[in-house]
């Protein structure tokens, strides 16, 4: 039975059962490789399919998940759904859309054809971990993988929709561990491409090296306050983990410190962040939601005022405004919302003026989600990176504590640079950003 009449089969049940619903049908085939001591230790390949149904009868909503796809087990899953549902409360915003687009993505885009064979990809792997484990004081590359993996996800609605997306991306990433006496540092680094040869495994070896030897004689700096800049890694991570302070959902939950505060300047008025879901370049390129909305790029701060939240289609009801193409769900999930490609736009800061005088790069947080309280913005990481000055590096950096409130740093904005640099696994597109009086105890 093909995937199509398996979904129309459990559309059909669901309307003859007088309810509405939608099915999303995720499914992933994924290559993983993993070097040990000259040899492949892992050689997994793996292939899955999993059917969620979310069902609406009477204002209760039921969800429900298969992996089985026999005609038995599409009975069972819309029963399933149904009789959860019957146990919920009734949720006045919560609808099945009516929308019946087809909508599919560009395979030659996002899941471009490759003729690489399975020895180049394990040569890739062990070729990274002996390279990196040659080069002086690395005693071993404890964390490595090679990974290709493409997934595709379908959704279909008691409304006639019909979405499709499909994407490949391979990643190698390898951390090397870097012992001196009684000294030693692991840190690493990451490729991520739709195409396997666009990986380069002596660039990867390089800076996963570098990152290491050159963190290795760091030490506390004096306690105080300094200006940092997150490199192109920790800055999206920090952004993501104060992301509820979008949510439409934590709104609508009482949650979400900014649920008063549209239409408020809430950040430097040089500052501007968009959720850009149509970037092709980036991994979390969404043509649609989990609800199946086309989506399109939302301004979620311009010039330092909070602009929108992000909703689903419950979300929006509530608050009654459109909405915005977040919606996001697994097939095992209830509906919630999730930010695709979050982007800060450029700003107008030379190099020369970024990092002009004295400040931090911190190239390493530790503790982002113990450490971090979302709702009041409080945060305390241990860090590490470098003093620099004037664009040069002073000294290595270890064993501080950087600490603060997140909605109140982003107003601490001292300079935004003109360029923009996706993390190396493509979610976020952002300039550097320079904070001023960020407390750092040593």
């Amino acid at each position: 039975m093909s995937m199509e009449n398996q979904a129309q089969q459990v559309i059909d049940l669901v309307k003859a059962r007088g309810a509405t619903g939608d099915l999303i049908i995720d499914q992933g085939e994924s290559l993983s490789l993993k070097a040990n001591e000259g040899e492949l230790e892992e050689y997994k390949v793996s292939s899955s399919q999993i059917l969620g149904l979310r069902v609406i009868k009477d204002g209760k909503v039921g969800t429900a998940y298969s992996e089985a796809v026999d005609k038995t087990a599409l009975n069972s899953l819309v029963e399933q759904a149904l009789t959860n549902a019957s146990f919920t409360a009734t949720e006045a915003h919560e609808r099945i859309q009516l929308n019946n687009a087809h909508l599919m993505t560009d395979d030659a885009v996002l899941c471009p054809a490759e003729e690489v064979s399975i020895e180049d990809k394990v040569e890739f792997s062990l070729g990274m971990e002996r390279d990196l484990v040659a080069r002086p004081k690395v005693k071993n590359v404890p964390y490595n993988s090679v990974q290709d993996i493409t997934g595709q996800r379908h959704i279909f609605s008691s409304a006639g929709l019909n979405a499709r997306s499909k994407s490949r991306m391979c990643v190698a990433y390898a951390y090397a561990l870097i012992e001196d006496g009684d000294k030693n540092a692991m840190e690493g680094a990451g490729q991520a491409s739709r195409l396997f040869a666009d990986l380069n495994v002596n660039d990867l070896v390089e800076r996963a090296y570098s990152n290491s030897i050159d963190i290795l004689d760091g030490c506390p700096v004096e306690s105080g306050h300094y200006d940092v800049i997150f490199d192109e890694e920790m800055q999206p991570s920090l952004f993501q983990v104060f992301s509820m302070m979008f949510s439409g959902k934590a709104a609508k939950d009482g949650v979400n410190p900014m649920r008063e505060k549209l239409g408020h300047t809430i950040a430097d008025t040089r500052l501007n962040i968009i959720d850009q879901p149509l970037n092709s370049q980036g991994f979390g390129y969404s043509l649609f939601d989990a609800e199946g909305i086309a989506t399109q790029a939302t301004s979620l701060i311009v010039d330092g005022v909070l602009n929108s939240l992000i909703h689903n289609s419950a979300t929006a009801s509530f608050f009654d405004v459109a909405t915005t193409g977040h919606a996001s769900r697994s097939p095992k999930s209830t509906m919630g919302v999730g930010l695709h490609q979050l982007e800060i736009s450029a700003g107008e800061a030379t190099s020369t003026d970024l990092l002009a005088g004295k400040y931090l790069l911190l190239t390493d947080l530790t503790g982002l989600h113990s450490g971090a309280n979302a709702i009041s913005g409080d945060f305390s990481f241990g860090a590490s990176g470098y003093l620099c000055q004037d664009g040069g590096r002073v000294q290595p950096v270890r064993g501080i504590t950087v600490a603060g409130n997140f909605y109140e740093m982003l107003g601490k904005v001292s300079l935004i640079g003109k360029d923009q640099y996706w993390n190396w696994e493509k979610s976020a597109r952002m300039p550097h950003v320079r904070f001023a009086d960020i407390a750092i105890s040593g």
